[in-house]
């Protein structure tokens, strides 16, 4: 395990010797393992180490354990730590994936900041991009959302990302490390959790025992496709900021639908809703043999077609 943890560091480049890094840790098995793994390898990379927890205060006594077997955890280690507790905050109206999500990230680049380091450790796995790529198909990405969870990402690492649960489960038990079990992820009230707990499980038994393998794998591959469509768009759009309408649709649609989604991004850099059927309708536009001009209202644009000018607006 600590031989193809180093190798990831290596091969993705994830961070270099003497860097400081905020560990996300909410004291499952897998966030568990990544801050055992980072601290053996401290001395080795001179690596300094800062723990992070947030406490959601969405499970009552359970959330307050966590909370606290994480900040022991830091100090068995002598580690700084810092927790977010929601208690006494507003936290958005639905406590969705992904509003959660949005709070735990803010938290750790304030801490990384604080302490000024250098990158964001996430405990993300094999299993993690495999329930992820599945949950995007469904919700109708395209190649950048199905390339899913990225080793790095900016200040983004995730050093686990081609290990599995069972690894790291077998791991943990090798060295004799606590760790603990969030009984909310066993349910299925997120769709994370119904794709993990009910889909999975079924295609495993049903129709192939290796499927998250082979969706892991599948996203790698994805990712290096979509590299090359990406750099070929920024690049064409860096040379022409204007549309030509007749010019995209000489395009592979491929190329079209990122030239778009890179326009978009400019305008709602936040924006992560939009989706394939989105960009598709766009197209769809872009085709029409209709003179008179044409606008599309989504997510708080318009896109709007008159002649061969394409123009992308906030509303």
């Amino acid at each position: 395990m600590v031989k193809k943890f180093q190798e990831n560091i290596f091969h993705f480049n994830l961070f270099e010797r003497g860097s400081r890094i905020v560990v996300g840790v909410s004291g499952g098995p897998d966030s568990v393992c990544l801050l055992s793994l980072l601290n053996s390898i401290k001395g080795k990379y001179d690596l300094s180490i800062v723990v992070a927890h947030v406490n959601y205060d969405l499970r009552g006594k359970d959330s307050e354990k966590d909370a606290e077997f994480v900040k022991n955890l830091a100090e068995e280690c002598s580690l700084p730590f810092e927790i977010y507790r929601a208690a006494g905050r507003k936290l958005p109206a639905e406590n969705t994936e992904e509003n959660l999500r949005i709070i735990r990230y803010e938290f750790f680049e304030k801490v990384r900041k604080k302490h000024g380091a250098d990158y964001i450790a996430i405990g993300h796995n094999l299993n993690d991009q495999a329930e992820t790529v599945l949950m995007r198909l469904i919700r109708g990405a395209g190649l950048r959302g199905l390339s899913a969870i990225k080793f790095k990402n900016g200040n983004i690492v995730r050093p686990l990302l081609n290990i599995s649960r069972t690894e790291i489960i077998e791991y943990l038990k090798t060295k004799k490390i606590h760790y603990r079990i969030d009984k909310s992820n066993l349910g299925t009230d997120f769709t994370r959790n119904k794709i993990r707990n009910q889909l999975i499980p079924f295609i495993e038994k049903k129709l192939n025992p290796n499927i998250q393998e082979l969706l892991y794998k599948l996203s790698q591959s994805i990712a290096d496709d979509y590299a090359f469509i990406n750099s070929f768009a920024k690049e064409w759009l860096r040379i022409k900021r204007d549309i030509s309408v007749s010019e995209l649709a000489s395009f592979h649609p491929a190329i079209q639908r990122e030239i778009l989604r890179i326009r978009i991004e400019e305008l709602k850099p936040n924006l992560r809703r939009i989706e394939f059927a989105h960009i598709d309708e766009i197209i769809k536009m872009i085709k029409s043999s209709k003179n008179k001009q044409q606008y599309i209202i989504l997510k708080g644009l318009k896109i709007a077609r008159k002649g061969d000018r394409l123009t992308i607006e906030n509303t």
